[in-house]
């Protein structure tokens, strides 16, 4: 599909993005395994997410909707008649491979040509020192093929930062004979310890140490998903870009552990607001007043490095677009992890940035791109990445004439109303 994207003076008015896709995940995977029945509002409409509740409604989940709202009856997980299908997303395969590990059947799981092409090298290696028999193609890429074991609980000490093989290893934890220890050489987001406590789970959280006692006994909750900050950062960045843009996200996630994106704007001067904080199921709630800078003014740039890198990694492509537009500059490094996502998105954001005309040098783990660069119309290939799609979209409104994004529909998988939502805002 392609889109055609006009440009705009400025984006202002109220708008609501997905739920979170990293909570719907959990949410999905964790109401299938408790005992007894859970709601879920707010559950992401990205097509990530309904992978991993297609994948729990063929392990035996039973799931509907009713009244706006996901009703899951769970309890024991039986075995799928044919293989589980995960997509495009890695955090299903990665993390459901955790609760398949510890099944009495064997489940095969896989996903679409792009997620063919991922690494499980990372999940398949503390799963097996679980006790957990794995055979993957070429010894690390999907599908999958999953033999059920008892689990025995380890003390395991990630290699790089990465919350979707901490939530693997936790889940598999939650069947495991012992207690589960995960290390994390940085904080990651910490949205399973949370939900874990809040489905009635012994876990404790010191900083980077995580310990999941064994015995855990889930049962069902009635939950909301807050808004999915990652989405609203594509909205944050048009404002930004854009004079006399004034726009409130209403309901958006504030979890602590994905702060650093809020950090790191107000940090570049972008003029953000937090407004209305709530509590729900453990995770903050709240709303986010933004405006474009002051007339004449532009953010001022900044470094995405070490640990600031894993808090912001997915949010890098739409940081890039600003970054070509403010004072500054972007510098991005220690950001290998781009090159294994949906895309390699190091090649993908800087072909899309030349072919609007912005320089930008690459290095193997980063980039750095000038600022103070004018977006020039361009023909965008989002290479079926989502996230490429939507930030280059937000970087054509900013353009001197329209551009058109092939493969527009790559959106879906994680934001289907994205161009609706930009259309309705754009002025």
């Amino acid at each position: 599909m392609r889109e055609t994207i006009s440009p705009a003076k400025s984006v202002s008015g109220i708008i609501t993005v997905p739920g979170d896709k990293s909570i719907s995940h959990r949410y999905g995977m964790l109401t299938a395994i408790a005992q007894g029945e859970s709601k879920i509002a707010n559950y992401s409409t990205g097509a990530d997410c309904q992978s991993t509740l297609g994948c729990m409604q063929a392990l035996g989940a039973k799931i509907e909707r009713k009244d706006g709202l996901l009703v899951i009856e769970g309890g024991a997980l039986s075995e799928p008649s044919g293989e589980l299908d995960a997509g495009n997303s890695g955090s299903t395969i990665r993390m459901l491979s955790g609760i398949l590990a510890a099944q009495k059947f064997t489940s095969r799981i896989g996903g679409d040509e792009s997620l063919s092409k991922r690494p499980m090298k990372r999940i398949m290696q503390p799963l097996t020192e679980m006790g957990a028999e794995l055979e993957a193609t070429g010894g690390q890429f999907p599908p999958l093929t999953i033999h059920g074991r008892p689990l025995r609980g380890i003390d395991y000490t990630l290699p790089m930062a990465s919350a979707q093989v901490k939530s693997c290893v936790l889940l598999a934890g939650l069947f495991a004979d012992g207690d589960t220890i995960v290390r994390e050489p940085v904080r990651t987001r910490d949205h399973t310890e949370i939900a874990l406590q809040e489905f009635g789970a012994d876990i404790e959280v010191d900083r980077r140490l995580i310990t999941l006692r064994a015995g855990a006994k889930l049962t069902g909750r009635e939950l909301v998903v807050p808004g999915d900050l990652s989405s609203a950062t594509f909205f944050l960045v048009a404002a930004l870009l854009l004079k006399d843009s004034n726009l409130v996200i209403h309901g958006v996630g504030l979890n602590p552990t994905r702060s650093a994106l809020l950090d790191f704007l107000v940090g570049m001067g972008a003029p953000i607001q937090v407004l209305d904080l709530q509590q729900s199921g453990g995770e903050v709630i709240g709303d986010l007043r933004v405006r474009a800078p002051k007339l004449g003014q532009r953010v001022s740039g900044g470094v995405i490095q070490g640990a600031l890198t894993a808090g912001l990694i997915d949010e890098i492509p739409a940081l890039a677009v600003l970054g070509a537009a403010s004072e500054g500059g972007l510098t991005v490094r220690d950001a290998g992890e781009l090159r294994v996502k949906e895309t390699d998105r190091i090649a993908t954001i800087e072909m899309n940035l030349r072919r609007m005309g912005v320089e930008i040098e690459s290095i193997p783990d980063g980039f750095h791109v000038a600022g103070k660069q004018p977006f020039h119309a361009a023909e965008i290939d989002s290479c079926g990445d989502h996230r490429i799609a939507m930030a280059f979209a937000v970087a054509a409104l900013a353009a001197d004439g329209p551009c058109v994004i092939d493969g527009a529909e790559s959106a879906r998988v994680s934001f289907p109303e994205f161009f609706s939502t930009l259309q309705q805002i754009a002025v």
